[in-house]
């Protein structure tokens, strides 16, 4: 695409319908690994154009489990996308981190067992390094954004992922929390996988909805909560992506947008045609 977007916000439908975004547009995308979760909504904020992926579907149609993650960021990476914030609903395992706080965490825990986790299949491999899975320099930037949204935010945290959609029982809500995590969620994983392979930046605005399970003076996690403290902190979110749109550099050194260098092993003369076809815009530069 030749118009330069700065940055692509993966969330709820709702995060693109605010006043200050213009000339929207719609685009439909086609990926090797099936359609995204939404058309891609396009848009100008103070003159610089952002990119909103709806990941459940637009009505909200499509469990965490089902999600194709491949296919989103795929497309994202298709639009010469280069950072990503994904903002998504979280339950806080800390007493710390309250309902109604934001965490922009630096490590995570997969505990999915149903998903693609990985772009590279058929004929090719490689094993990527996500020691640091979240971008350290885009989390920064995005903790900047929120400075002066009169929100608690907590820079740091373990999110563990785990498959859903149904919440957590006591016994693993205890479990996790012994386990050191600090956040539970159902879609940051594979997400941020996906998101290296594709070499992007990508961080995490995670609004804290509840205790999930384990609080015993708390009542337990609800969908209501969630829907609750998702529609409070839209406004934060939105106002968040316009500071964060306005601070943007074209700088892009980052260590990210080399992130599958010398991690493919796969001699290049084995690969597959079709499969080299299908992931091209992500391994053009290194095999040529």
């Amino acid at each position: 695409m030749s118009t330069k977007i700065v940055l692509g916000v993966i969330g709820g439908s709702g995060l693109y319908n605010f006043e200050g975004l213009k000339n929207q547009q719609s685009i439909e995308i086609d990926t090797p690994f099936g359609k995204p979760s939404a058309p891609v909504v396009i848009g100008e904020l103070n003159g610089r154009h952002v990119a909103f992926l709806a990941r459940h579907g637009l009505g909200h149609t499509i469990t965490p489990s089902e999600v194709n993650y491949r296919a989103n960021i795929y497309a994202l990476k298709s639009l010469g996308i280069q950072k990503v914030i994904s903002v998504s609903a979280c339950g806080s395992l800390r007493e710390d981190y309250a309902p109604g706080d934001i965490i922009i965490p630096d490590q995570i825990f997969d505990f999915t067992h149903k998903r693609q986790r990985s772009f590279f299949d058929q004929g090719i491999v490689s094993h990527i390094s996500v020691a640091e899975p979240f971008c350290k320099k885009l989390s920064a930037q995005l903790k900047d954004s929120l400075g002066n949204e009169h929100v608690k935010v907590h820079m740091g945290g373990t999110y563990i992922a785990i498959e859903g959609p149904r919440f957590s029982t006591k016994a693993e809500s205890h479990l996790y929390r012994a386990w050191g995590m600090s956040i539970i969620g159902m879609t940051a994983a594979p997400e941020v996988f996906l998101a290296r392979e594709a070499e992007l930046c990508y961080a995490t605005m995670a609004h804290i909805t509840d205790y999930d399970v384990w609080h015993e003076t708390v009542e337990p996690v609800t969908i209501e909560m969630v829907v609750k403290t998702l529609l409070n902190n839209t406004a934060v979110a939105q106002k968040s992506i316009i500071n964060l749109v306005e601070s943007l550099t074209e700088d892009d050194d980052c260590e990210c947008h080399q992130s599958l260098k010398n991690s493919i092993v796969t001699n290049p003369a084995l690969i597959p045609e079709k499969t080299r076809e299908n992931l091209d815009i992500l391994v053009n530069k290194y095999l040529g």
